[in-house]
Parts: structure tokens; sequence; C-alpha cells
């Protein structure tokens, strides 16, 4: 059995070598570029091993990868570096001017997603023949319907957009994250047949509310307060230090208090991205707590998309969940596409959500880890390979499909009509992301 600094290794030096080949040699952009190749080589290890099965040639890294719990790694390790990371970069300002917007699709969107979703792969399973109970397709509806704010953001670095429509994805895809959590423990605990009799709508709201609010407000708080030790010193090794202590104090606090973790750590990173640079950090400060961050990031973004590669190697997909997983992909796209339309059509007198924006943010919908995560913690039965199946299917394609070719569709849909707005979008990246 390895230990966790040989996995830490391993995870870290496979990282380094197919970045390394995919900058030298691919044209691709670095998560997904790792994506694609830890796929590829997945598929050629359980390929080879089919074909020599008596050898067990690559044992050794399946065993290794075992060890790895993916669930506790993405949402107790890795989430709340990466959801502070994301927060501490946006445009505070810009996301104020398109709350509206924003909290309609995370709210909305999120709830419209995953009826619609878990209706339509449950009708699919029917059609199909493939075992799967209307509560199991409903929890995967809950699990693939919030867009994730590490694979979204990701994906944003590489194209360029206008800053009101860049604000909004980033927005919806850091704060839809509480709702979709609420929803799939409601959904598991529906098809568990618990105690769902206390589930009604209310009740449903008052944890909405509790879950949300109190993350909310706990991450406020907790930003506050490192805004106020960093305004009284300059020394910027300590206020390094007191970001990575508010991330992790902030995330370990939420979850003793059951609040939203997620939540808590994006508002704790939006108040110090926002007002740790006017008045808390001096240029020097900035430049290595922006820098720092910036460099997690790609880290943890780098390690997030290999390993979602390989845990195809331990992953066990029937017949049944490979059709079920293909019928997903279709599915979840064109329920995203109701999901942020219908809410154009009816702002449409006041403009406050153009049509034209539509197929650009149906297709920026990109699924990720978060989504992995929650499906390898359904319970096991017999529902849990086709959902798994159904969501490696979806987080594949829209990580590689839809984030190598979301610029081509910003350049027919978005750009072709605001192409001005395009410019102080980019400076505004390159400004905040060297520190300045």
């Amino acid at each position: 059995m390895l230990s966790i600094f040989e996995l830490a290794a391993m995870l870290l030096t496979l990282s380094a070598m197919l970045g390394w080949v995919n900058h030298k040699f691919l044209p691709m952009p670095h998560t997904i570029g790792l994506l694609v190749m830890s796929v590829v080589s997945s598929f050629i290890l359980v390929a080879v091993d089919l074909a020599v099965p008596e050898q067990h040639l690559f044992d050794p890294l399946t065993k290794a990868l075992q060890q790895i719990d993916f669930r506790a790694v993405v949402m107790d390790g890795m989430l709340a570096f990466l959801l502070f990371a994301g927060a501490l970069h946006v445009d505070l300002e810009q996301l104020r001017s398109r709350i509206l917007q924003v909290g309609v699709l995370a709210t909305f969107g999120t709830v419209v997603s995953t009826v619609l979703v878990g209706l339509a792969v449950w009708q699919a399973a029917k059609m199909l023949d493939v075992p799967l109970a209307l509560p199991w397709a409903m929890v995967f509806g809950a699990l693939i319907s919030p867009t994730d704010p590490v694979a979204v953001m990701s994906t944003l670095k590489n194209i360029q957009i206008p800053p009101h429509l860049e604000v909004e994805m980033q927005g919806e895809s850091l704060f839809n994250d509480g709702v979709g959590i609420v929803l799939f423990t409601i959904m598991v605990l529906f098809a568990t047949g618990g105690d769902s009799g206390g589930v009604t709508a209310p009740a449903i709201i008052k944890l909405l509310v509790i879950e949300a609010g109190g993350g909310l407000l706990l991450g406020v708080a907790g930003g506050y307060l490192a805004y106020w030790a960093m305004r009284l010193i300059d020394d910027y090794g300590i206020e390094v230090l007191i970001t990575l202590a508010l991330v992790t104090a902030t995330y370990a606090l939420a979850q003793r208090l059951h609040v939203s973790g997620p939540l808590a750590v994006v508002a704790a990173g939006l108040l110090i991205g926002h007002r740790g640079p006017r008045d808390a950090m001096s240029d020097r400060t900035q430049t290595y707590v922006f820098g720092l961050w910036t460099l997690i990031d790609e880290i943890l973004n780098s390690v997030l998309f290999l390993l979602i590669g390989l845990e195809v190697l331990i992953l066990q997909f029937d017949k049944d969940a490979l059709v079920i997983g293909a019928a997903a992909v279709p599915i979840v796209i064109a329920v995203r596409f109701i999901a942020v339309g219908v809410p154009a059509l009816l702002a449409w007198p006041s403009h406050l959500m153009p049509a034209r924006n539509v197929p650009f943010m149906t297709w920026a919908g990109v699924r990720g880890g978060i989504s992995v995560a929650l499906a390898l913690s359904v319970p096991d039965g017999p529902a849990k390979p086709s959902i798994l199946a159904a969501t490696y299917a979806v987080v594949l394609f829209s990580v590689i499909v839809q984030g190598s070719t979301l610029g081509f569709v910003a350049r027919r849909t978005v750009l072709a009509k605001e192409p001005e707005d395009v410019a102080p979008a980019q400076k505004r990246k390159a400004r905040r992301g060297s520190g300045a």
C-alpha cells in the first residue's frame, strides 16, 4: 500500500509529465489536454489488460488509484482551495450588476434542470429497457445539473467573451453548488427510502436557506476578520498565511455547523479579492497573494482533471450503463438549453438576459469533478453503474468537446454582437492575475 506522500508524488509526476507533453506537442488547453491524455491512457491500459488478462500488468496502478477516495479528495480537500482561488479573481462590481441573472440561473435553472433531466433520463431508460427507477434518475438529475465552478472557470480562461457574460457564468457556477448539493441530498433520501415523510416544500426551502444563508454569512464573517487582520500589517508572508488559514478554517467550520462550505469560501474569496487590493494589500503583497492562489488553482486543476481521467481504470461499466450514458449527453444539453432559455425568454422585454447569449450559455454549461464526486458517493446498488456511466459520459463530453469548442461558439454568437466588450475584460483578467 502506497503512503499519502507516494500517492501525491505519483499524481504530481503524472500531471507534470502529461502537462509537458501537451504543452510541447498538442494544441489543447492545459486541463483539457490532461483529461484527454489521461482518459486515452486509461482506455489503452484497460484494452491491454483485457488482451492479456492473466498478466494483470497494471494491477499496481489500479490498486494505487483504489486507495484514493475521490469524493473525499474533491469535496473535503481540493474544492475549498479551488473555489476560493476562483472567487478571488471574480470582479465583484460586475457580479453585483448581474446578481439577478446569477440568482435566477443558480436557483431556478438548477431546480428545473434537476427535474427535467431526471424525468428525461428515466423515460430514456424505459425506452432502452435499462432498469433505472425514477427516484434514482432524479438523483442523477440533481448531481449533474449544477455547472462545475472548477471546470467552468478553467474553460473560461481560454476564451474571450464580454465581461458581463463572463461574470454571469462565473457567478452561476460558484453559487449553484449549494442548491445542487441540497437537492442531491434530498433525492438520495427519497431514493433510499429514508425518512422522507418530513421532506416537504417548506422543509426544503428551510434547508436551502440554512445551508446557503449560513454558508454565505460564515464566509462574509471570516472574510472580514481576515481582511481586518491584513489591514493592520504589511508583511506578505503573514498575509499569504492568513488567506490559507481563512480557506481551511472557514470550510472546516462550515462542515461542523452543517452549512454550505463551498458558499462560505466563495463569499470569503469575493470579499478578499475585492476589498484586499483596495485597502489591505500592498503591491508586493498582491503579487504574492494572487500569484500563490493562481498557482494553487493551476496545480490542483491539473491533478483533478488527471484523476477524473484515471478513474476510468477502476470503474466497472456494463452494457446497460454505457447505453444510458450515451443517452444522457444529449438530454443534459437539451435541458441546459431550456434552463437558460426560459429565463431569457421571460426577461426578453427587459433585455436583462439577451436571447442571443442562450446558445453560448448552453454550450458553456460544463460539468466536472463535483458531479463525479457526488456520483461516486451514491450508495451501492443496481442504479449506481448507470448513474456513474451517465455522469462520466456527460463530464467527459462537456469538458473535452464543449470546452475545446467553446471559443468557436463564442465567436459565432456573442462576439459577433459585442466585440467591443472583450478588450477591457482581458485587461482586467491580466491585471488581477498579476496581482496589480
